[in-house]
């Protein structure tokens, strides 16, 4: 208010044009800001020193900046302040910038970590593809017998199914891992054919689910599928799907329970009825949405059930630890490992569901089986897990800090209940 009071005549008085202007200076946005939006009032002078301006430039003057009372100059109540308000927008402004430049750059990140797990995932068949040649190589085709070409089987129908999920959700990193894993088992499945150990009707049908699922798959990404195609084909992959995994679980345990194939009888029965419910409408919505995913969760669970088939057979015959390699389980938790932060940024429980097993229970996990019977050093096993819990730490706190959450468990919440 001192710039008010310095045009003041020397007898105390003011003009009421020059009255009104010094007012309005006086509660211009650079002095509201230097004064942190507080109310401003007009200095009490005595009347003796000076005299009010006539009734009509007060009239002029309340036009003017209603907020004016006798009293002095006030900010409207309703408005708290149009320059708190400019300052309030731009920090705003501000903090989405940051929250999305935040969010682009871990938006990038997560994808391109997803596919760098291919370089993970490519190596785990090449030793086993190798020795095969070697094998077929020098005439020793027997040697193949040892491959069970049912478990490899049963990894390259996951493998197609979850090709057709994140083709379809255009998520390129975690396709490209998926077609690498298809590619990789139908070659070590042609040697197993070729060595006689695969029956050659399994095999024929094999390659031509293969060659059917890539073409469906490519069309389908680049968006020159028919939706009915696309749909007969996720039909055909969800009877398998759901068929095969009770199957495989049931084999598991077969020096438990006796062989058969009750189990996947039942369940192909089922699933089929299931699909030619709805195609003629006959499902209700929540069953009928139930089973847009079951493909998907039937193929996460088949690689979940994987780790747990191996822990059962080092638990019953602690002998095959030993025939286990490091570097094998280390590339497999470390794939696994490297598709989380998509997976959760992403907030896909089933993809976070399957790679969290396959880092947690296929990698970390057997591993621990392999410390409890002394086939790791403890120093080994140490380091391992110690990484392993920094990667997961941090992968939680970075997901937080893109969302602009409040605590870093709150993206596992969003997770799991969704958004709220």
């Amino acid at each position: 208010m001192a710039m008010a009071m310095a045009n003041t005549t020397h007898s105390g008085l003011q003009e009421p044009h020059q009255y009104c202007r010094n007012a309005l200076l006086a509660v211009s946005p650079v002095s509201f800001f230097s004064s942190s939006c507080i109310q401003f009032r007009r200095p009490q002078v005595a009347a003796a020193s000076r005299r009010l301006p006539s009734d009509n430039a007060l009239i002029l003057f309340k036009r003017r900046i209603p907020s004016l009372g006798a009293s002095g100059i006030q900010p409207l109540p309703k408005e708290k302040g149009r320059g708190c308000r400019e300052v309030k927008c731009q920090a705003l402004e501000f903090e989405k910038e940051e929250k999305s430049s935040t969010y682009k750059f871990w938006d990038g990140v997560t994808e391109q970590l997803s596919g760098s797990a291919t370089f993970a995932f490519l190596p785990l068949q090449l030793p086993q593809i190798i020795l095969n040649y070697r094998n077929l190589s020098a005439g020793n085709a027997a040697a193949l017998a040892a491959v069970p070409w049912t478990g490899l089987l049963t990894g390259l129908l996951g493998n197609l199914s979850l090709l057709s999920y994140f083709a379809e959700k255009k998520e390129k990193g975690a396709t490209i891992v998926q077609a690498v894993g298809v590619l990789s088992t139908f070659i070590v499945l042609v040697q197993l054919a070729i060595a006689g150990t695969m029956p050659a009707p399994v095999f024929t049908a094999t390659a031509v689910a293969v060659v059917i699922g890539f073409v469906v798959n490519i069309l389908n990404y680049n968006g020159l599928l028919s939706s009915g195609i696309y749909r007969a084909w996720k039909e055909l992959i969800t009877i398998g799907g759901v068929s095969v995994l009770p199957q495989v679980m049931w084999t598991t345990f077969e020096p438990y329970v006796p062989p058969s194939v009750l189990p996947g009888t039942i369940f192909l029965a089922l699933s089929t009825l299931m699909v030619i419910l709805g195609r003629l409408e006959k499902l209700p919505k929540q069953a009928s949405n139930f089973m847009g995913g079951v493909a998907a969760w039937s193929a996460t669970l088949l690689f979940m059930w994987g780790p747990v088939a191996q822990m059962w057979t080092n638990f019953i015959n602690p002998a095959n630890i030993r025939g286990l390699s490091v570097y094998t389980i280390l590339l497999a938790m470390a794939g696994n490992s490297l598709l989380l932060p998509r997976a959760l940024f992403t907030r896909d429980l089933m993809w976070f569901t399957g790679s969290s097993w396959g880092a947690l229970m296929q990698g970390w996990g057997i591993l621990l089986s392999m410390y409890i019977n002394k086939c790791v050093a403890g120093s080994v096993f140490a380091g391992i897990s110690c990484g392993l819990a920094l990667w997961l730490g941090n992968m939680v706190v970075m997901d937080s800090k893109a969302n602009s959450l409040s605590s870093p468990l709150s993206p596992l919440g969003e997770l799991l209940y969704g958004k709220s």
